[in-house]
């Protein structure tokens, strides 16, 4: 490696973003046009790209195209998804093709042209520590720059009077799991991974899908199709209690609105941990169509007589996982109703148990004593995503995507992705070059504030008498 600079930057930064997926993507197309506003964004990867293993042809996102990186905030924005289609002579066909939901590999092509285009963004730059320097009354960033095979080749810092977070989540791998996911040459691979690994899992006698949310129905019906029929031989498990749709009625979609997520923040704790328990089936259940698309596969394949070798449970987890003989999977099952107890022994194992934030322990190292944390030890965030910070720190850590706990299921939803990326810029600046809506649902929350209605709607307080009195 080179010797390191003393820092990338002679002036300190307004603003470090840390990662490139979604989110932080969104702040930087808002931040982009703020001509006074001096960012720049840093990501280990060495180019954007989003859930490439579950880019599953026909696939869709479950959120209307609208909810892109600026539209809701800013639908003049020339980083908008119809001027995306509009760059690559693809308006016209997309308006026929009357698609509110769009294919999941669009909207990750839509975001590397955005990626492509912004030239703050620093792609193969891995974000190593954070630190607060008193004496500038700067934060410092530490960075390794990285060759195009992913090893280290130069070291570098920043410094910057703001940090924004949006290091996503990681693939999660149950417990019981974790040995044979790690085992070189076993087939048990998260769905994040199932395209590199599709053509072997097709290949596989019995293929187990282990999940009962969104991803395990896509997979599970990518395998569907392409399994002859008769032969099947899938078998597809999920520990809740039933395979469920996503809440997506019109009023319960309010939930996922900047007036909910105000409402949530100002919950109590233990209210707030609740709620985020209770609420899965509005950002964990699957999409109607493609339930609809598994039930008429299952249903074509009884046309001719018998039925398909599928095996669909819900309910069930798993206990423990090991290998028999030198190919096979054994997997020991539980059924959380019947408390019964059963093995299934497959070839193949796709895990599509979901993701979890990725720590931040490691990276905020170095801003541990200025962190202020919650009984459960996790960060403290206010109500407009600043983390919580010891007041000898006059710089400000603001965090994308992980802030479950304080700002509810929205969180990592692609619908709020404007809104919240406008929030953080308009208390960045001081100013407000994003106008927001004050009210933006129907529903209101709770009952310390009525509803909110806006002055060029309010009813007139007095009304004109009728002309001699009639």
């Amino acid at each position: 490696m080179t010797n390191p600079p003393p820092h990338e930057h002679q002036a300190p930064r307004d603003l470090v973003g840390i990662g490139i997926g979604p989110f932080n993507l969104s702040l930087a197309a808002l931040a982009h046009p703020l001509a006074e506003l001096d960012a720049v964004f840093y990501e280990q990867r060495p180019g954007f790209d989003w859930h490439p293993g579950l880019l599953i042809d026909g696939a869709r996102i479950q959120v209307p195209f609208l909810a892109d990186l600026v539209t809701l905030a800013d639908p003049a924005s020339p980083w908008s998804f119809l001027n995306y289609l509009k760059a690559r002579d693809r308006l016209f066909p997309f308006y026929f093709a009357e698609r509110f939901h769009i294919q999941r590999a669009e909207y990750d092509a839509y975001c590397r042209w955005v990626s492509q285009n912004i030239p703050e963004l620093r792609f193969s730059h891995q974000v190593d520590s954070v630190h607060w320097n008193p004496e500038r009354d700067v934060f410092e960033v530490d960075y390794t720059q990285l060759d195009t095979d992913g090893e280290a080749e130069a070291l570098g810092r920043t410094h910057t009077r703001n940090i924004v977070l949006g290091v996503g989540t990681a693939p999660h791998v149950p417990d019981p799991l974790k040995p044979l996911a790690e085992a070189p040459g076993v087939p048990v691979v998260h769905a994040a991974d199932y395209l590199d690994h599709r053509d072997t899992i097709l290949a596989a006698g019995h293929v187990t899908v282990v999940g009962s949310g969104q991803s395990g129905a896509e997979v599970f019906l990518d395998l569907l199709r392409h399994r002859p029929a008769g032969h099947e031989q899938l078998h597809w498990i999920g520990r809740t209690e039933s395979f469920a749709p996503m809440e997506y009625s019109k009023l319960g979609l309010e939930h996922f609105t900047p007036d909910y997520t105000r409402y949530f923040h100002a919950l109590d704790q233990p209210t707030r941990d609740r709620l985020v328990a209770s609420q899965w089936q509005l950002h964990k259940g699957i999409d109607t169509d493609t339930m609809a698309h598994i039930h008429d596969e299952l249903y074509r394949r009884t046309l001719h007589g018998g039925w398909p070798d599928t095996v669909l449970t819900p309910g069930v987890h798993v206990r423990t996982a090991g290998r028999i003989a030198t190919s096979k999977i054994e997997l020991h099952l539980e059924h959380v109703q019947q408390g019964t107890r059963s093995r299934l022994t497959t070839d193949a194992v796709v895990l599509a148990t979901g993701y979890r934030e990725r720590p931040l322990d490691r990276l905020l190292a170095g801003l541990d004593p200025y962190l202020r944390r919650d009984n459960g030890e996790r960060p403290r965030v206010d109500e407009h995503f600043r983390m919580i910070l010891d007041p000898r720190v006059t710089g400000t850590v603001y965090v994308q995507n992980a802030e479950l706990h304080t700002h509810g299921v929205g969180t990592p939803d692609l619908g709020l992705a404007a809104w919240r990326s406008a929030t953080i810029l308009n208390t960045l600046t001081g100013k407000d070059p994003y106008p927001l809506p004050a009210r933006t649902a129907f529903t209101t929350f709770g009952l310390d504030q009525p509803p909110h209605v806006p002055d060029t709607r309010r009813p007139l307080t007095t009304l004109t008498p009728l002309i001699d009195g009639r």
